[in-house]
């Protein structure tokens, strides 16, 4: 029996061709920048539109930062704020992927990251925007109403009963108290200080301006949030990363899970979508208003 060679020369040719049938991001060599979108108001700021929260989030970020041959992660952020709380725990989560995977983070601003919308920005080791996106608003914020002249004409009487002397603090039925408003005060001056830490241990010497202007609550458009240090430069997602990482750069984007299981594990938020039968026709102003509170958060930023 005559021993035959096998040519295997042959073999790389093959396995090129096999390649051809696995997903484009299992392709060997082949560059990789998973997607996420960050859109939308932070934290239980409508009664019945939950923003985004960690937990809404977290798997999502986890999928993306698992990503296999990725070669950073990219973040679309368009938010103008809410929750100080959750955007921080936001912000932690995906620097510590970052630090576990070894992964750049790459942050893209759409219309505004603004509050807490710049709190996830400066998640990202490099942060672009538009000319026309809003940056910053560096502050807390908090409000109120006063409606005890009202209900004095309509004749009625406040009854309040608590344990605590100021468990009923800044009550909109009674009068305001001074003392009331220095403690409140004094409680967002301490979580302002959080913030302007951890922007600053975030971009560090890349900030220009002086902390009177930076942190004062007050918001850029892209070329002058540059020129603060706030952002790093102007771009968008598709030519920043083919220019980067080639033009065969592939940016799937990682969505929340949708679906019979997803709604089954509770993924779906109670204002996603139609009223359900407890909430009846008594949901319509709690839905109205939290539509009319979205939309003048969203406007304070001109959108």
């Amino acid at each position: 029996m005559t021993e035959q060679t096998i040519d295997r020369s042959g073999w790389p040719g093959l396995l090129d061709r096999l390649m051809e049938y696995l997903p484009a991001r299992l392709r060997r060599g082949m560059a990789v920048v998973p997607v996420v979108r960050l859109s939308g108001l932070i934290g239980q700021v409508t009664p019945l539109r939950p923003g985004m929260s960690l937990a809404g989030v977290a798997r999502t970020l986890e999928r993306a930062f698992a990503t296999k041959n990725a070669r950073a992660v990219a973040l679309v952020i368009n938010s103008p704020g809410g929750s100080p709380v959750q955007s921080r725990q936001i912000y932690l989560r995906i620097r510590q992927l970052a630090a576990e995977k070894k992964l750049p983070v790459l942050v893209f601003v759409e219309d505004v990251a603004a509050s807490g919308g710049y709190m996830l920005a400066c998640a990202g080791d490099e942060i672009f925007c538009d000319p026309s996106s809003i940056l910053g608003s560096i502050g807390v914020v908090g409000g109120s109403f006063g409606f005890q002249e009202l209900i004095k004409k309509i004749g009625v009487e406040r009854r309040l009963y608590t344990a605590g002397e100021r468990k009923a603090m800044l009550d909109p039925f009674q009068p305001e108290n001074p003392d009331d408003v220095a403690r409140v005060k004094a409680l967002q001056r301490e979580i302002h200080a959080i913030f302007i830490a951890l922007v600053k241990q975030s971009r560090g010497a890349r900030l220009k301006g002086a902390d009177d202007v930076l942190f004062t609550g007050e918001y850029w458009a892209g070329e002058t949030s540059i020129s603060l240090g706030l952002a790093d430069a102007i771009g968008d997602l598709r030519s920043t990363l083919r220019a980067r990482y080639g033009e065969k750069v592939l940016t799937p984007v990682i969505a929340p899970a949708t679906g019979l299981l997803s709604g089954l594990f509770g993924r779906k938020s109670a204002g996603a979508g139609s009223l359900t039968a407890l909430e009846g026709i008594g949901g319509l102003p709690d839905e109205l208003i939290s539509a009319l509170e979205s939309r003048a958060i969203w406007a304070k930023f001109g959108f």
